[in-house]
């Protein structure tokens, strides 16, 4: 049983019609898993606070007119411009049966790293992967201790991730050399930015001469 719950009805609109839905405040929902996928239907209020809740990590109960099922959030289409649900599909889950789901990457204790006291900065790089697990065991965020950093140049990978118990890597060859965090100094960055846009600028001048003196040299000629 999760945490999280969600009130839906069956419903009968689909296609193009399902908009008259969405304009009154409704979202239209696909729940996936049983024989046939049942179209379904609910408040936007309450399906925004449990979708973005559970995200695509955790389970959460779906009440389909009554009747309680486990289920997890599969696709999410989403309004371009409202930034509102267009339509979401779920997919129907069994509480003893092992399931995938994106778990986000949380990089936890870089305050206390030499790297923090040397005031470097660390760059997020990779911000989720896919594990399998149980529902009751499938964790809210993996977090990576990044305690350990010390210098420009260090970083975190995959292979730094201790995952928790009865949770493993959906994908068995997954690139454990594949980099989450990396460290960097600001300043160094900020003073070789400078430096290259002051070398772009030389050869642009340079650049700009060239093509001036060309110009003349034309221009001589035609007078001569």
């Amino acid at each position: 049983m999760s945490e999280i719950s969600l009130n839906l009805t069956k419903r009968e609109l689909t296609g193009k019609k399902a908009k008259s839905l969405r304009e009154k405040g409704i979202v239209p929902s696909v729940v996936f898993g049983g024989k046939e996928p049942i179209l379904t239907q609910s408040e936007y209020v309450e399906t925004d606070k449990a979708v973005r809740a559970v995200g695509y990590h955790s389970p959460l109960d779906l009440v389909i007119d009554g009747k309680k099922q486990m289920a997890m959030v599969k696709t999410v289409a989403m309004d371009p411009v409202k930034h509102t649900f267009i339509n979401i599909e779920f997919q129907s889950i069994k509480a003893n049966a092992v399931v995938e789901a994106t778990a986000p990457i949380v990089v936890v204790n870089y305050e206390s790293s030499d790297a923090s006291k040397a005031h470097l900065e660390i760059l997020h790089v990779l911000e989720e992967v896919e594990v399998k697990a149980k529902p009751a065991d499938l964790p809210e965020a993996i977090e990576v201790d990044a305690s350990k950093l010390a210098a420009a140049g260090d970083r975190l990978i995959v292979a730094d991730i201790v995952l928790p118990k009865g949770v493993e890597f959906a994908d068995k060859e997954i690139d454990t050399e594949a980099v989450i965090a990396n460290v960097y100094d600001p300043a160094t960055e900020a003073a070789e930015r400078d430096a290259k846009a002051e070398s772009d600028k030389a050869a642009e001048d340079a650049r700009a001469a060239e093509a001036e003196a060309e110009a003349a040299e034309e221009e001589k000629k035609e007078e001569a």
